[in-house]
Protein backbone atom coordinates (compact mmCIF):
# COMPACT_ATOMS: atom_id res chain seq x y z
CA UNK A 1 0.00 0.00 0.00
CA UNK A 2 1.30 3.57 -1.06
CA UNK A 3 2.62 5.63 1.82
CA UNK A 4 2.02 8.83 -0.22
CA UNK A 5 -0.81 10.67 -1.91
CA UNK A 6 -0.65 13.48 -4.69
CA UNK A 7 -2.08 16.68 -3.17
CA UNK A 8 -3.60 19.05 -4.83
CA UNK A 9 -4.76 21.35 -1.66
CA UNK A 10 -5.49 21.03 2.30
CA UNK A 11 -7.28 23.74 3.64
CA UNK A 12 -10.24 24.50 6.52
CA UNK A 13 -13.45 25.96 5.30
CA UNK A 14 -17.19 25.49 5.96
CA UNK A 15 -18.77 22.14 4.62
CA UNK A 16 -20.77 23.41 1.67
CA UNK A 17 -22.77 20.18 0.60
CA UNK A 18 -24.20 16.92 2.02
CA UNK A 19 -26.36 16.76 5.14
CA UNK A 20 -23.24 18.26 7.18
CA UNK A 21 -23.50 21.01 4.93
CA UNK A 22 -22.72 24.50 7.65
CA UNK A 23 -19.98 22.57 9.44
CA UNK A 24 -16.28 23.41 9.87
CA UNK A 25 -14.39 20.65 7.73
CA UNK A 26 -10.74 20.14 6.85
CA UNK A 27 -10.53 19.40 3.00
CA UNK A 28 -7.98 16.72 1.77
CA UNK A 29 -8.19 17.62 -2.39
CA UNK A 30 -6.48 15.07 -4.16
CA UNK A 31 -4.90 15.03 -7.79
CA UNK A 32 -6.49 12.84 -10.90
CA UNK A 33 -9.16 12.32 -12.05
CA UNK A 34 -10.02 9.86 -15.00
CA UNK A 35 -13.75 11.48 -15.69
CA UNK A 36 -15.00 14.73 -17.44
CA UNK A 37 -17.94 15.75 -16.34
CA UNK A 38 -19.67 18.46 -18.26
CA UNK A 39 -20.35 20.73 -14.96
CA UNK A 40 -16.69 20.07 -13.11
CA UNK A 41 -15.68 23.21 -11.27
CA UNK A 42 -12.45 21.46 -10.06
CA UNK A 43 -10.65 20.91 -13.61
CA UNK A 44 -7.26 22.48 -11.81
CA UNK A 45 -7.18 19.11 -9.41
CA UNK A 46 -6.75 16.96 -12.86
CA UNK A 47 -3.07 17.13 -12.96
CA UNK A 48 -1.93 19.99 -10.04
CA UNK A 49 -0.96 19.10 -7.21
CA UNK A 50 2.53 17.72 -5.25
CA UNK A 51 3.47 14.28 -3.63
CA UNK A 52 3.08 14.08 0.42
CA UNK A 53 3.68 11.56 2.61
CA UNK A 54 0.35 10.21 4.48
CA UNK A 55 2.12 11.11 8.20
CA UNK A 56 2.21 14.88 6.20
CA UNK A 57 -1.35 15.05 5.43
CA UNK A 58 -1.97 13.27 8.82
CA UNK A 59 -0.02 16.28 10.46
CA UNK A 60 -1.24 18.78 8.52
CA UNK A 61 -5.12 18.09 9.05
CA UNK A 62 -4.67 17.55 12.99
CA UNK A 63 -2.84 21.32 12.56
CA UNK A 64 -5.86 22.77 11.23
CA UNK A 65 -7.98 20.58 13.25
CA UNK A 66 -6.49 21.71 16.53
CA UNK A 67 -8.39 25.07 17.43
CA UNK A 68 -11.61 23.00 17.91
CA UNK A 69 -10.07 20.99 20.81
CA UNK A 70 -9.52 24.52 23.07
CA UNK A 71 -11.39 24.22 25.69
CA UNK A 72 -12.02 28.04 25.48
CA UNK A 73 -13.66 27.11 21.80
CA UNK A 74 -16.47 25.00 23.90
CA UNK A 75 -14.06 21.40 23.58
CA UNK A 76 -16.07 18.26 23.96
CA UNK A 77 -19.08 20.31 24.90
CA UNK A 78 -18.98 21.05 21.00
CA UNK A 79 -19.33 17.53 19.61
CA UNK A 80 -22.10 16.54 17.21
CA UNK A 81 -24.35 13.39 18.13
CA UNK A 82 -22.56 9.87 17.44
CA UNK A 83 -23.38 8.44 14.24
CA UNK A 84 -24.86 5.09 13.39
CA UNK A 85 -26.71 2.98 10.60
CA UNK A 86 -30.06 3.47 11.90
CA UNK A 87 -31.45 0.18 13.08
CA UNK A 88 -28.23 -1.75 12.67
CA UNK A 89 -26.42 -2.44 16.22
CA UNK A 90 -23.50 -4.20 14.11
CA UNK A 91 -22.96 -0.91 12.25
CA UNK A 92 -19.66 0.93 13.61
CA UNK A 93 -20.34 4.37 14.47
CA UNK A 94 -19.27 7.47 12.00
CA UNK A 95 -16.00 9.30 13.77
CA UNK A 96 -16.71 10.41 17.48
CA UNK A 97 -18.47 13.36 16.56
CA UNK A 98 -15.62 15.68 17.16
CA UNK A 99 -15.61 19.22 15.38
CA UNK A 100 -14.16 19.59 12.29
CA UNK A 101 -14.75 17.01 10.01
CA UNK A 102 -12.69 15.58 7.48
CA UNK A 103 -13.44 14.93 4.01
CA UNK A 104 -11.54 13.23 0.74
CA UNK A 105 -11.93 15.17 -2.51
CA UNK A 106 -10.75 15.23 -6.09
CA UNK A 107 -10.40 15.08 -8.70
CA UNK A 108 -11.42 11.46 -7.68
CA UNK A 109 -9.75 9.78 -4.50
CA UNK A 110 -9.91 6.26 -5.03
CA UNK A 111 -7.77 6.34 -7.72
CA UNK A 112 -4.98 6.66 -5.55
CA UNK A 113 -4.20 3.61 -2.78
CA UNK A 114 -2.85 5.50 -0.45
CA UNK A 115 -6.36 7.04 0.39
CA UNK A 116 -7.55 4.12 1.99
CA UNK A 117 -5.11 4.42 4.76
CA UNK A 118 -5.40 7.67 5.42
CA UNK A 119 -9.01 7.25 6.27
CA UNK A 120 -8.42 4.62 8.50
CA UNK A 121 -6.10 6.28 10.36
CA UNK A 122 -8.24 9.68 10.42
CA UNK A 123 -10.99 7.17 11.83
CA UNK A 124 -8.68 6.07 14.42
CA UNK A 125 -7.81 9.46 15.46
CA UNK A 126 -11.80 10.04 16.16
CA UNK A 127 -12.70 12.49 13.19
CA UNK A 128 -16.42 11.60 11.11
CA UNK A 129 -14.38 11.28 7.73
CA UNK A 130 -16.47 11.93 4.38
CA UNK A 131 -15.48 10.85 1.41
CA UNK A 132 -16.74 12.56 -2.15
CA UNK A 133 -16.58 9.91 -4.74
CA UNK A 134 -17.93 9.81 -8.56
CA UNK A 135 -19.79 6.76 -8.29
CA UNK A 136 -17.25 5.06 -11.16
CA UNK A 137 -14.90 3.07 -8.60
CA UNK A 138 -15.41 0.47 -6.38
CA UNK A 139 -16.32 1.89 -2.35
CA UNK A 140 -16.32 -1.57 -0.87
CA UNK A 141 -12.82 -1.17 0.40
CA UNK A 142 -13.28 1.83 2.13
CA UNK A 143 -13.73 1.97 6.05
CA UNK A 144 -17.15 0.87 7.06
CA UNK A 145 -16.57 3.96 9.30
CA UNK A 146 -16.25 6.50 6.59
CA UNK A 147 -19.66 8.43 5.03
CA UNK A 148 -19.30 7.48 1.40
CA UNK A 149 -20.90 10.42 -0.49
CA UNK A 150 -21.20 9.02 -4.06
CA UNK A 151 -22.87 10.89 -7.11
CA UNK A 152 -24.87 9.08 -9.45
CA UNK A 153 -24.07 10.40 -12.79
CA UNK A 154 -26.82 11.96 -14.70
CA UNK A 155 -27.20 12.14 -18.39
CA UNK A 156 -26.16 15.90 -18.91
CA UNK A 157 -22.55 14.99 -17.54
CA UNK A 158 -21.46 13.16 -20.31
CA UNK A 159 -20.42 10.10 -18.12
CA UNK A 160 -23.74 8.73 -17.33
CA UNK A 161 -21.79 5.03 -18.59
CA UNK A 162 -19.51 5.40 -15.79
CA UNK A 163 -22.05 4.52 -13.02
CA UNK A 164 -20.68 1.74 -11.08
CA UNK A 165 -24.02 0.00 -10.29
CA UNK A 166 -22.53 -2.61 -8.08
CA UNK A 167 -21.89 -0.01 -5.55
CA UNK A 168 -25.39 0.24 -4.49
CA UNK A 169 -24.87 -3.08 -2.86
CA UNK A 170 -22.38 -1.84 -0.44
CA UNK A 171 -24.05 1.17 0.67
CA UNK A 172 -24.84 2.01 4.10
CA UNK A 173 -27.60 4.16 5.99
CA UNK A 174 -24.55 6.53 6.60
CA UNK A 175 -24.10 6.99 3.12
CA UNK A 176 -25.36 9.58 0.93
CA UNK A 177 -26.42 9.42 -3.28
CA UNK A 178 -26.23 12.52 -4.84
CA UNK A 179 -27.26 13.78 -8.44
CA UNK A 180 -26.24 16.89 -9.95
CA UNK A 181 -28.99 18.13 -12.08
CA UNK A 182 -28.14 20.52 -15.01
CA UNK A 183 -31.19 19.81 -17.18
CA UNK A 184 -35.05 18.57 -17.33
CA UNK A 185 -33.53 15.43 -18.28
CA UNK A 186 -31.39 14.60 -15.60
CA UNK A 187 -34.21 15.49 -13.27
CA UNK A 188 -36.25 12.50 -14.86
CA UNK A 189 -33.38 10.30 -15.23
CA UNK A 190 -32.40 10.76 -11.50
CA UNK A 191 -36.25 10.42 -10.39
CA UNK A 192 -36.67 6.80 -12.37
CA UNK A 193 -33.37 5.36 -10.35
CA UNK A 194 -34.87 6.46 -7.37
CA UNK A 195 -37.71 4.13 -8.19
CA UNK A 196 -36.12 1.83 -10.01
CA UNK A 197 -33.31 0.93 -7.01
CA UNK A 198 -35.72 2.03 -4.41
CA UNK A 199 -32.87 3.78 -3.34
CA UNK A 200 -34.64 5.77 -0.56
CA UNK A 201 -34.83 3.02 1.00
CA UNK A 202 -30.76 2.47 1.47
CA UNK A 203 -29.87 6.14 2.40
CA UNK A 204 -30.37 9.58 2.25
CA UNK A 205 -30.42 11.18 -1.42
CA UNK A 206 -28.91 14.25 -2.41
CA UNK A 207 -30.11 16.25 -5.34
CA UNK A 208 -27.21 19.47 -6.59
CA UNK A 209 -28.22 22.17 -9.23
CA UNK A 210 -25.48 22.80 -11.74
CA UNK A 211 -23.98 26.11 -10.74
CA UNK A 212 -23.26 27.80 -13.89
CA UNK A 213 -19.00 27.55 -14.64
CA UNK A 214 -17.37 30.72 -15.03
CA UNK A 215 -15.03 30.83 -18.38
CA UNK A 216 -12.13 30.68 -16.58
CA UNK A 217 -13.58 27.08 -15.04
CA UNK A 218 -14.20 25.82 -18.51
CA UNK A 219 -11.51 23.28 -19.22
CA UNK A 220 -11.27 22.29 -22.42
CA UNK A 221 -10.65 18.76 -21.61
CA UNK A 222 -14.74 18.68 -20.23
CA UNK A 223 -17.34 16.55 -22.08
CA UNK A 224 -20.12 18.37 -23.59
CA UNK A 225 -23.86 18.14 -22.63
CA UNK A 226 -25.47 15.47 -24.78
CA UNK A 227 -27.42 17.50 -27.50
CA UNK A 228 -31.15 18.05 -27.30
CA UNK A 229 -31.24 18.12 -23.60
CA UNK A 230 -32.94 21.64 -21.87
CA UNK A 231 -31.63 23.35 -19.29
CA UNK A 232 -33.12 23.62 -15.94
CA UNK A 233 -33.30 26.47 -13.54
CA UNK A 234 -32.62 26.09 -9.80
CA UNK A 235 -36.60 27.18 -8.68
CA UNK A 236 -37.86 25.05 -11.80
CA UNK A 237 -35.83 21.76 -9.70
CA UNK A 238 -36.92 23.02 -6.28
CA UNK A 239 -40.54 23.39 -7.76
CA UNK A 240 -40.37 19.93 -9.17
CA UNK A 241 -39.50 18.22 -6.34
CA UNK A 242 -42.14 19.08 -4.44
CA UNK A 243 -44.60 18.50 -6.83
CA UNK A 244 -43.26 15.09 -6.85
CA UNK A 245 -42.89 14.77 -3.67
CA UNK A 246 -39.47 13.40 -4.12
CA UNK A 247 -37.76 11.90 -1.30
CA UNK A 248 -34.62 13.93 -1.83
CA UNK A 249 -32.80 17.14 0.27
CA UNK A 250 -31.94 19.63 -2.16
CA UNK A 251 -28.75 21.43 -1.31
CA UNK A 252 -26.71 24.35 -2.70
CA UNK A 253 -23.43 24.34 -2.65
CA UNK A 254 -22.55 27.03 0.33
CA UNK A 255 -19.22 27.57 -0.36
CA UNK A 256 -20.23 29.35 -3.92
CA UNK A 257 -22.74 31.89 -2.13
CA UNK A 258 -20.30 32.75 0.60
CA UNK A 259 -16.89 33.01 -1.51
CA UNK A 260 -17.07 33.96 -5.25
CA UNK A 261 -17.87 30.68 -7.35
CA UNK A 262 -14.34 30.29 -8.61
CA UNK A 263 -12.41 30.89 -5.63
CA UNK A 264 -10.12 28.06 -4.37
CA UNK A 265 -9.44 26.72 -0.77
CA UNK A 266 -12.94 27.27 0.49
Amino acid sequence: MSDTLVVNEVYLSLQGESTFAGLPCVFVRLTACNLRCSYCDTAYAFTEGKKWRLNDVLTRVRELAAPFSNPLAGGDVRRLPELTAAGDKSSPPVGSGKLPLVELTGGEPLLQEGVLPLMKQLCDDGFTVLIETSGAHDIAPIDPRVRRIMDLKCPSSGEVARNRWENLAHLKSTDEIKFVIGTVEDYEWAKQQIAAHRLNAICPLLMSWVHPLRPEQQDKSLKRVPAGQTPITRKDLVERIVADALPVRFQAQLHKIIWPPEQRGV
